[in-house]
């Protein structure tokens, strides 16, 4: 088909050109027999306005055309020779092992027409990964790995990443105090870009069956080795953030990375200042100090499971010695004696004695790295004690909302929920997302054109083509995916159509935002709680905690969703817990705080509190379980890394 199109344009192109020029150079001898003499001159600029001079302008002018059109597909024409030569020039070249059966197979089409030689071929010349050319295209395709701007992860790595950034959000559910305002601007900040990208790429994968969480990507040898290459500086990076993450689950006494403070600086030097906080990672000044701490991890479980530790460093191989025993050296010194593995900016490597492919590495830039060592960061402020906190107060609506875009259109305004949905078109995001026109639910073939409602439902007031790409696509340019959001917005309007005349998503100025008579269960949330906040009447909070029918799009890890879900799920614990402090009777006080701490079983303050209200109806018992309960849960979640409360 696509070779049909082609000649078929090349057809049209011909036509133009040829058939132009044929049609002037007859009408021109028609009308023009020959060039203009001093006689005609002076008739012409006697009298310049007669028939034959009209039509001589309007020859010249349809020539000029002509000459203007052959220009233009001429030079672009040439542009396009000019980058499919560029192309040619930037093909990958075999690797080594393709090389070897490409040779093979060459020798034996040659001399198959011949007596047969008992010599087998020369071996072809080993090629190094700084000779190598990947281009990005061909990176981005490969298996096994995910890209991400400033980087490559191995898949083990990735799934990694993405629960390391689950566990940033399970701490901060923990240290949330209801019913108080928020005085951390940090807590519902979104997770970096690259951390981001990650989370996308792998939302529709499933976990690899065998996730080594304590292995390295790449084996090394048991001396340790020396990196060089273009990617070097980019490999340290990518074993510095693999080997990190075993500190998840490793002991507390582990010590998995050792980097001298040189190499942090040359390597990392946005994070040299918060080092401390990311654990099992210590900096150190000297490979002397480096090797006292090894004896101590040499011990631990660590090495019983047979991974060790990890050191980095850039120091001169004659300032201290790179044998360190329990431990794996990397060192980017070039005069340091340990095998060299040369390694481009992809992660390919090879041995540079032998020229055999070693594993591809994780590879990452210094953006990239600081990025996904963001997640791993503890938080440098212990958590607050529910003792010393003060009695709930009332919601602060600047606290609550849920963060919005600037928009140039006015938000749509939610009902009240006492008002009667009249509405054809229902969208439920609290819970499992759902559209229904007229009851019955719509089914959605798109699971970006479900993301995309439950997008612009947390985004009343609408977003521009740029954000819904970013927000759905993050990682990706945008340019290449808006064909994919204009395709599954015009899905998603024939799905509508085919049901109701109404349209859910409409485009006002350059911005998409739901239709302002859609019912949204989210923004009669949100109306629910803004009545509430202003009128503080007895008993309204009530109609928001009824409002509330389960987490926002629930089921769904998009990589955007974290922040408004979060925000939604404290606003309803802060109705739960003032709705508890207001009540009078202790045992309603309790069902308020019981089922606020089943819509977030591991914060914190609620447990406390529920645990004090029991304590105060004589049942301790029931108070010491519900902790324990709590401490179990966390410590299986992985965030049992604070001082836990305990019964008072």
């Amino acid at each position: 088909m696509n070779g049909v199109r082609r000649l078929a344009g090349a057809v049209v192109v011909v036509a133009v050109l040829a058939i132009p020029p044929w049609l002037l150079a007859a009408f021109t001898r028609a009308h023009l027999p020959g060039w203009p003499t001093s006689a005609r001159l002076r008739d012409w600029l006697t009298d310049p306005l007669t028939p034959a001079t009209l039509t001589t302008g309007l020859i010249a002018v349809a020539w000029l055309l002509w000459l203007g059109m052959a220009y233009t597909v001429t030079v672009t024409a040439a542009r396009r020779l000019r980058a499919g030569a560029r192309w040619v020039r930037h093909l990958p070249l075999p690797t080594p092992w393709q090389a070897a059966a490409t040779s093979i197979a060459g020798a034996a089409a040659l001399t198959s027409a011949h007596t047969p030689s008992t010599h087998p071929p020369n071996p072809p010349t080993p090629v190094t990964a700084d000779e190598l050319q990947h281009p990005s295209d061909a990176a981005q395709t490969e298996r096994g790995g995910v890209v991400v701007p400033g980087g490559w992860l191995p898949d083990d790595t990735a799934h990694h990443i993405a629960a390391a950034a689950a566990l940033v959000w399970l701490r901060r559910r923990r240290a949330h105090q209801p019913g108080q305002p928020d005085t951390d601007a940090t807590q519902l900040t979104p997770l970096p870009a690259t951390v981001t990208a990650v989370q996308a790429a792998i939302a529709d994968q499933p976990p690899p069956p065998a996730v080594t969480t304590g292995s390295m990507a790449a084996p090394l040898p048991p001396a340790g080795i020396r990196l060089a290459g273009d990617g070097a500086d980019h490999a340290a990076r990518g074993l510095l953030v693999t080997r990190l993450l075993t500190a998840l689950r490793d002991p507390t006494d582990t010590t998995p990375v050792i980097i001298t403070s040189n190499t942090l600086t040359r390597l990392l030097p946005s994070i040299a200042e918060t080092a401390a906080t990311i654990p099992g990672l210590h900096v150190v000044d000297t490979l002397e100090q480096a090797a006292a701490l090894l004896p101590a991890s040499s011990t631990s479980s660590t090495a019983d499971r047979g991974i060790p530790s990890l050191v980095l460093t850039v120091e001169p191989a004659t300032a201290a010695p790179l044998n360190l025993p329990g431990a794996r050296v990397v060192t980017l010194d070039a005069g340091a004696r340990l095998p060299t593995w040369r390694v481009d900016r992809h992660g390919h490597s090879v041995d540079h004695q032998t020229g055999q492919p070693r594993p591809r590495m994780c590879v990452l830039d210094g953006t990239a790295a600081a990025d996904l060592l963001a997640v791993l960061a503890q938080p440098t402020t212990a958590a607050p004690d529910p003792a010393a906190s003060a009695p709930a107060r009332p919601i602060n609506r600047a606290q609550a909302k849920i963060p919005r875009q600037a928009s140039r259109i006015p938000p749509p305004t939610p009902r009240r929920p006492t008002e009667a949905a009249a509405t054809a078109v229902q969208l439920r995001v609290l819970g499992r997302p759902a559209l229904l026109i007229d009851s019955k639910e719509v089914t959605i073939r798109r699971s970006a054109a479900l993301q995309i409602l439950v997008f612009l439902a947390v985004h009343p007031d609408g977003a521009t083509t740029t954000q819904l790409v970013h927000a759905l696509w993050p990682g990706l340019p945008a340019h290449t995916v808006t064909g994919r959001l204009y395709t599954t917005l015009s899905d998603l309007r024939s799905t509508v159509r085919a049901t109701s005349a109404d349209q859910v998503v409409v485009h006002t100025e350059d911005r998409y935002h739901l239709d302002l008579r859609t019912d949204v269960d989210l923004w009669r949330l949100l109306a629910a709680a803004h009545h509430s906040a202003t009128t503080d009447a007895p008993g309204s909070w009530q109609a928001v905690i009824d409002a509330y029918t389960g987490d926002l799009a629930a089921g769904h890890t998009w990589p955007w969703i974290d922040p408004p879900r979060e925000a939604t799920r404290r606003l309803i614990l802060d109705a739960h817990t003032t709705a508890a402090a207001a009540q009078t009777d202790p045992h309603e006080h309790l069902r308020l705080l019981q089922a606020a701490i089943r819509i977030d079983p591991y914060n914190q303050q609620l447990h406390q509190l529920a645990a004090d209200q029991l304590n105060a109806l004589g049942d301790s018992a029931a108070a010491a379980d519900l902790l324990h309960t709590h401490r179990q849960r966390l410590r299986v979640a992985g965030i049992l890394d604070q001082p836990m409360i305990t019964a008072r």
